[in-house]
Parts: C-alpha cells; structure tokens; sequence
C-alpha cells in the first residue's frame, strides 16, 4: 500500500498556521527528512526560509532539499515502503516571495507535473480570491491585494492583483495572462474532474475561494484526478493545506492553551516584524500591565552590538525576575535601502542580533512569542537551534504554537508561538499574550 504524504516547501515557518500534530523541520539531512516521511501525521513543513534569502541562494536551497527529497523517496520505496508525494511551495497569501523560482526549480527537481496550482487563499487572515483577483479583506471589504502596503515590498513588489496579469509580470512575459488556466467560483464548487485530468505540460492555473469549504470541494478532485495518475505542484497560502490534510480538531483548544505554559510563569515576546499591522499590534499589547517594553534601535547594532545586546538582556532579566513580561521589539521605522541585497544584509544583521537575544533569555520563561514570519523561521533554526518541532495547534486563528523537545538544553518543553507579522486584528497580540497568562491555567 502507498501512503500519501504533503510535503511542503516552506519559505518562512507560518504556513503551518491552519494546521496541528505534524513536524516542523529546520534541517533538511537525510535523516531527518526520512524521520519525517514516516512520521504518522499526514504532512510535514520543510523550513526553508527563502523568502529572507535572494532568488540564487532561494533557487539553491530550495534545489538542495528537492534533491535530498529525491534520494530519500527513492531510498523508501527500494525499502517497500512507498510514499505519494503531493508538493507543496507554501508562500505569502498577500503574493511576496520568490515565484517562479521556486517552482521552477521544484519542477525540475521533482517534476513532471502536468500542472502547478497557484492557489493563495488564506481566510483566517482574510484573503480571498475571487474571479481570479485576489483580495485582502479591510474591515470587511475586499481590497485588491495590488492596492495594499504588500505590493508595495521593497524586495517583493507587484502591480496585479489578477492572477493572470500577476503570473505574467513575475515570469517576466514567459507565461503569458492568457496562458493561464483560471479555476473560478463556478469550477471549484462544481465538478472540475475532467479538467484537471486533461492539464498537461506544467500548465499554469489559478484558484478561486472565498470558503474553506470551497478549497474542501476542489481538494477532493486534486486527490481524485492524482489517484488517476496525474502529478500537480501547488504555490499556496496556508488554506489549501487545511483542505489536502482533513485533520480532526487539534487536542488542546485555543482558549486553553496555557495549560503548555511551563509552570505558570511569565515568558517573553520578541517582535521583528515592522509592517503596519505589528506595529498597531504591539501598541496594544504595551499598554497591558505585566509587561516590560524593551526597544532595540537597529541603527545601533553595528556600532554599539555588545553593550546593546547586555544592556537589553540585563533588563529581560530584571523583568522575568519581577514577575513580568519582557516584549522586545526593533524600532518601528522601516529603512530604505539603495538595492535587494543592501535591505536583506541589514536584515540578516538585525536578525542575528535578535537571536543573541533569544539564546540569553531566562532559561526559566513560561513561554515565547515570536512576531514575523522570518524573525519566527531565525527562532526555530538558529535561537532555539531545533532540528524538529512539533505543531501543538493554533492559539488564534493563523497562529501556531509549537513546543521544544523535552531534552532542549536551555528550554526544555517551552511553547514558543510563531504568529506571522500581517495575522490578526489589533488586539491579537494582546489576546495571545492574555490566553497565555490565564491564570486559570
């Protein structure tokens, strides 16, 4: 019998953010890829973090993982233990990231496929595609995610917000708008079998869903027509995952989360990410009692790095002792840069920085909340240096809490919150913080 297995490519660590009980995974050897393959949940997250990286060192990781994946899936099956890959390249539901180098690459390395799947609905953090437009909903409304702050990145910027035009501006003109194959509202909820078992050649194709149980309906014909033999790619938000894996409810409810609080007592927060969303988050979460603002200004990392950094964990300490929360954030103001690579070297120092940060804590915090997907992919990896982790569930909607193993050095068991930097109305932030300092617990 061959098991089939999701595996999915993540570019930052938030893609397991509608899902629970499967692996995370920050190193991508052999063994731990193979660890992951027979694992008993139904999917498991490679974390790439590419989205940090420029598009060679993207292209690079992304193929060295495509390739170990390869030799592993080869070595299972010679052991007759088979496995049916579905692929996945989960991205950003407001389009920034590397497309199409990412696919392209997969397809090369993993491919043929008869056709890749854009499909970048995300409806916990309110995005949506409609007519093949996507949207990001704005207190209630739809807007055209080409007229919001995303497209405006300074790495990762578009002018479309209809799929087909988007397509053809990232492929820069070798997929053409009326190439692609457009899956709309009618499609999904219909019968789109005979379609997708006549796609061939990679063809390109874009998604429509308002609803979970739009992605549902279309879900069970992808697994239909791959049954039938055929090989599909997918580049998607977090939504698509929730339909492909069918998971029960998670064990442990989100308003009862901390009960994974080790101890009851109080832990820290650690915000990297600057859009406009974190910033009104932070701001609500400072004006709680119980917790201590501590601001890093970035312009003082490279000259002033190691009085900064003591100073900043001299004061973490000093909170954690008084029975209160250190929220350690970088100053609000985002810089500009001259070019891609001088924006994402300043990142990577700033993110170094931070992850000073994480491995001075008190050992004894209660838990950690880490705010932006990169800065949440650099705690993982290289802060709390995981080699896998396991998805607890998600403490809000788009919010995952994962746990570290119990042999950890330094925090053993700790549940570390990983919330994507756009996730969440205002007073999300404060509301994991509260859920999290329950005293009931």
């Amino acid at each position: 019998m061959t098991d089939t297995k999701i595996i999915v490519l993540d570019d930052d660590p938030t893609g397991s953010q509608t899902v629970h009980s499967c692996l995370l995974l920050t190193r991508w050897d052999e063994a731990t890829l193979r660890e992951a393959l027979l694992d008993a949940a139904p999917l498991f997250f490679v974390l790439t973090n590419t989205r940090g990286m420029d598009p060679t060192r993207a292209a690079a990781v992304t193929r060295e993982v495509c390739w170990r994946l390869h030799r592993v899936l080869d070595q299972l099956a010679r052991d007759g233990r088979p496995i049916n890959p579905l692929f996945v390249s989960r991205s950003d539901s407001t389009l920034r990231g590397h497309y199409p180098v990412e696919t392209d690459v997969m397809a090369e390395e993993l491919g043929p496929f008869d056709a890749h799947f854009l499909v970048p609905a995300f409806f916990e953090g309110g995005r949506i595609t409609r007519d093949s437009v996507h949207y990001l909903m704005v207190d209630g409304v739809p807007k055209p995610v080409a007229e919001t702050e995303f497209a405006r990145d300074s790495v990762f910027g578009y002018h479309h917000s209809y799929l087909p035009d988007y397509v053809e501006e990232k492929t820069r003109g070798r997929i053409k708008a009326n190439e692609v194959e457009r899956f709309l509202l009618s499609d999904v909820r219909g019968d789109a079998l005979p379609r997708l078992l006549a796609l061939k050649g990679n063809r390109c194709c874009v998604v429509d869903a308002e609803t979970q149980a739009d992605l549902d309906h279309f879900a069970a014909q992808l697994k239909q027509a791959a049954a039938q033999g055929k090989r599909f790619l997918f580049r998607s938000g977090a939504s698509l995952l929730t339909a492909l894996a069918q998971l029960p409810p998670q064990p442990v409810p989100a308003e009862a989360m901390a009960a994974y609080v080790r101890g009851g007592r109080p832990g820290a927060v650690l915000v990297g990410s600057h859009v406009k969303k974190t910033t009104q988050q932070l701001e609500q979460l400072l004006r709680l009692p119980d917790v201590v603002p501590l601001e890093i200004d970035v312009d003082r990392i490279a000259s002033e790095r190691e009085a900064l950094l003591e100073s900043l964990l001299n004061k973490a300490r000093a909170a954690h002792e008084a029975g209160k929360t250190p929220v350690i954030y970088t100053s609000r103001l985002e810089r500009t840069f001259d070019n891609q690579s001088a924006r994402l070297a300043f990142g990577e120092q700033v993110s170094a920085f931070l992850m000073d940060v994480v491995r001075g804590l008190p050992p004894t915090l209660g838990f950690l909340i880490s705010k932006g997907g990169i800065t949440s992919n650099d705690v993982l990896s290289s802060g709390l240096a995981l080699r896998t982790a396991r998805v607890l569930g998600q403490i809000l909607p788009g919010c995952s809490v994962v746990r570290c193993p119990p042999d950890h050095p330094r925090y053993p068991d700790l549940p570390v919150v990983i919330f994507p930097g756009n996730v969440g109305a205002e007073d999300a932030l404060a509301l994991v913080f509260k859920r999290l300092t329950a005293k009931a617990a």
